[in-house]
C-alpha cells in the first residue's frame, strides 16, 4: 500500500518541480485503495486523505496515510479493519519514505508518460519494510499524475488474521495509488 503511494508521490513531485521551476510539491488529497479477492467476500477500501511531499531536485518523497480514513462499503468491515487488524488506535498512520531511483530518465518539461522506479521504507502496523516498486509519472501540461499498483501481505507487517477467517481472506492485498501534486508554497507569518 505504501509502496504505491511512494511511487506515485515521487513521480508527481519530481515532475511538477521541473515543469514549474519548483523543487517541492505536495498533495493532501492523494488516493489509495486496496482490494483483496476472498472466497467468502471481496474486501476493498479507499482513502482520499493521503498526504505526500516530493522534492524534485533530490527525488526524495514521503507519504502519510491515516488508517481510519479508509472507507469500506460495509461499516462492520471498517470496524474490524481498524480494531482487529491494523489496530488504528495504536498505529494511526502508515507511512513511506524513499526516493525515485531513475529520475534522470524523466523529462519533466515534455508531456509524456514515464516509467519510474521507487525505493524506500514502508511502515504499516509499526513494522518497517524495504520496498522497491514500479510506477508511472505522466507529465500533462503543468500537471503531474503519478500512479502505481503493488501487493503486500498482512504477514509482512505482523498483522494477524484470526484462525476462524484465515482461509476466507486472500493471502495478498493489491494496492493502487493515484496522486496529483501541486507546488508547495510556504506561508509567511
Amino acid at each position: 500500500m505504501k509502496q504505491g503511494l511512494l511511487v506515485l508521490g515521487i513521480v508527481l513531485w519530481l515532475g511538477l518541480g521541473l515543469v514549474a521551476g519548483q523543487s517541492r510539491f505536495y498533495t493532501k488529497t492523494g488516493y489509495i485503495s486496496f482490494f483483496s479477492k476472498a472466497p467468502l467476500e471481496d474486501i476493498e477500501a479507499s482513502n482520499k486523505q493521503v498526504v505526500s511531499f516530493l522534492d524534485v531536485k533530490s527525488g526524495e518523497m514521503a507519504f502519510s496515510v491515516p488508517m481510519k480514513a479508509f472507507q469500506f462499503k460495509k461499516s462492520l468491515m471498517q470496524e474490524h479493519f481498524n480494531e482487529n487488524y491494523v489496530e488504528s488506535d495504536k498505529y494511526p498512520k502508515a507511512s513511506f519514505k524513499g526516493r525515485i531511483i531513475n529520475l534522470q530518465n524523466v523529462n519533466l518539461t515534455q508531456d509524456q508518460l514515464y516509467k519510474v522506479l521507487i525505493e524506500g521504507v514502508l511502515t504499516i502496523h509499526g513494522v518497517d519494510r524495504p520496498v522497491r516498486t514500479d510506477g508511472t509519472l505522466e507529465v500533462k501540461g503543468k500537471q503531474l499524475i503519478g500512479k502505481s499498483t503493488f501487493s503486500v501481505t498482512p504477514q509482512e507487517f505482523n498483522i494477524e488474521i484470526p484462525f476462524l477467517v484465515k482461509d476466507h481472506i486472500a493471502k495478498r492485498i493489491d494496492i493502487t495509488v493515484n496522486v496529483v501534486y501541486v507546488p508547495y508554497v510556504e506561508k509567511s507569518l
